[in-house]
Order: structure tokens, then sequence, then C-alpha cells
């Protein structure tokens, strides 16, 4: 059964000269995280065969900064302008539309719709962190699917785990 990797996108900089939200860079910590979300993978073997993100530059950097790491090409991955902002149905309808054949996907996004995806997907409530969070900045849940990917239903994947940043050691 196929693998999905939700990420939302590091820490941005708010207080950035960006023009627009959608410009907003990340910060220095959220650079560092996103790298060390990028090694994560790295060391895990792991290498999502679709890799799908918000253009917003802080959900660019994210991703790039991870692929950068994991040896992919800039252009493998699809910088869908619907996924900025996207709520759980926008993200739901984008995954349902990845081809049957892939057999795994990273998809980095945002709040709060990043949240509500995992909540919806989870046979079980997903854990929260010590702040009483769920998908924190940089944080990676890892499903999977008992169905394909234009089946997609509530309840309809297992977590198999959801790593952040700060409990790296």
């Amino acid at each position: 059964m196929p693998t999905l990797y939700l990420m939302r996108h590091a820490k941005s900089d708010w207080h950035s000269t960006a023009q627009s939200d959608f410009e907003r860079p990340l910060n220095v910590r959220g650079g560092k995280d996103a790298i060390r979300m990028g090694q994560w993978f790295e060391a895990q073997g792991l290498r999502p065969q679709v890799l799908l993100a918000s253009p917003a530059q802080r959900a660019r950097q994210t991703m790039l900064a991870v692929v950068d790491i994991l040896g992919v090409k800039e252009d493998e991955v699809v910088f869908n302008k619907d996924l900025y902002l996207a709520g759980r149905s926008t993200l739901v309808n984008v995954l349902r539309a990845v081809p049957g054949s892939a057999e795994s996907v990273l998809l980095v996004a945002h709040n709060p719709g990043m949240d509500e995806l995992v909540e919806w997907l989870a046979l079980e409530p997903p854990p929260l962190s010590e702040s009483g969070k769920l998908m924190t900045t940089a944080a990676i849940a890892i499903f999977s699917l008992s169905s394909e990917w234009a089946s997609l239903k509530p309840g309809s994947a297992s977590l198999q785990q959801l790593v952040r940043p700060r409990e790296l050691s």
C-alpha cells in the first residue's frame, strides 16, 4: 500500500521584509530544521516518489532543503498553487489526483490544513507535542494508506510515525 509523508513547512521569519505572506521566507531555525529533516529522510533511506509542495517561499525552501539532501533535482518537485494555505478538502483532492502507480508521496504545506488532514486520515488520534500541538513546524507525519490515492477517506490510513525536529536527538 502507498506511503504518505505529510510535512509542514519549517519555521518562517515573521520579521522579514517580505512584501506578502506568500513571500515570507524561513528564519534561521527554520532553515536548520528543514535541513535536519532532510537528513532524517536520508538516514532512514526514504526517497518519496512524488514531491508536492505549496509554492509559498517558506514551503518552497523547506522542500528544496529536503530534496537537495536527497539528491533530487528541483524540477522533480511539483509546486502546486492550490496548496498555498489549503484546507483539508483541497489537500485531499490534490492527493486523490496522484497517479495510482505512485508508491510514495511527500506533501509540504501549511497549517491549519495539515493538522486537519492528519486528524482526518488517522485511524487513531495522533500524538501531540509537549506543547500540545500536532504538526509543529517541519514536522513529518508518515502514513501507510489502506487504499489507493483516489480512494482516500476519513480514517483510511495508519499513522506510522510523527517526527518533529525538536524530538530528534
